[in-house]
Parts: structure tokens; C-alpha cells; sequence
């Protein structure tokens, strides 16, 4: 059986560059709770929900093309493996056809067979066709506002 990893689409009517340029300003549509860059290849970052954090690589860049993330650490505390999208991959492509511009990501390891599959893709689903797309078409998204809690 073909593995069928989380895939979502946005299509919209600004140029490439502008959607590139959205994706990478991380705290402005996934959470403010934001630590490090996410700004060119190599640039290391952490996103926070509460006790929840996810560590990312960027590796692969190339400015309105493709956007590349390696999820290095992660603790997903509701989940028994609590490293479970650790090593996976989230894949940006970004495509124009004539006025239109379609952003394509896919994280590749979030599959239905996983625990963390139907949680995590309506936070996708949120964060991608809500928050982002308002980042992307009005400039402003609507990312998770939660603070880390305190050790």
C-alpha cells in the first residue's frame, strides 16, 4: 500500500515570491511562541504549544520555488511516541500558472497509520488554510498565541 502523507494546497492570486515570503515568517501563521530563524537554508527554528515543541531544519531553499523542513526534536506530549514526527519532513513547493500561485506542502511521515494523523492534520488544516492563507492574501495570519509553561 502507497503511503498517503498529509498533503494540503493553497491557491491564490499573488506572486510566488509573496507566498515564499509568508511561509518563512513561521511566528506570523503556526505560533508566536517562535524560537531561532526561519529565513534561509540551514536556519534552525523551534515552534511551542504549551509543553509541545517542534525543532526544524531548513534544507532545501530556493527563494519562490521550494522550502524544505527536517523536524530534528520534537515532544508531541499527548501522543506514546512523544518523538513521532521526529525525522520527518515537511515539503514546500510554490508554482505559477498564468495570475495564480499554488502552494503545495507536504509532511511527509504524517500518515493515517500514525497516532498523531487526525490531530495533527486539523491543526494542518487550520493552520495552513486559515492562518496562512490570511497571511498570504491580507497580511496578516492567525497564529496559536500559547506561552510555554514553565518547567
Amino acid at each position: 500500500m502507497e503511503k498517503q502523507d498529509y498533503n494540503y494546497v493553497i491557491t491564490t492570486k499573488v506572486n510566488a515570491e509573496v507566498a515564499f515570503d509568508a511561509i518563512s515568517r513561521v511566528p506570523e501563521w503556526w505560533t508566536t511562541n517562535f524560537e531561532g530563524v526561519s529565513q534561509k537554508l540551514n536556519d534552525v527554528f523551534t515552534v511551542y504549544f504549551g509543553d509541545v515543541f517542534v525543532t526544524i531544519k531548513i534544507i532545501d531553499f530556493i527563494p519562490g520555488k521550494k522550502i524544505g523542513w527536517l523536524v530534528t526534536d520534537c515532544d508531541l506530549q499527548w501522543l506514546k511516541d512523544k518523538k513521532e514526527w521526529k525525522d520527518t519532513k515537511i515539503e514546500w513547493e510554490i508554482s505559477t500558472n498564468g495570475n495564480e500561485t499554488q502552494i503545495s506542502m507536504t509532511h511527509l511521515g504524517l500518515v493515517p497509520e500514525i497516532e498523531c494523523y487526525d490531530d495533527c492534520k486539523q491543526g494542518w488544516n487550520f493552520h495552513l488554510g486559515e492562518s496562512l492563507f490570511k497571511l498570504i492574501t491580507e497580511g496578516v495570519g492567525n497564529p496559536n498565541v500559547s506561552t510555554r509553561k514553565s518547567s
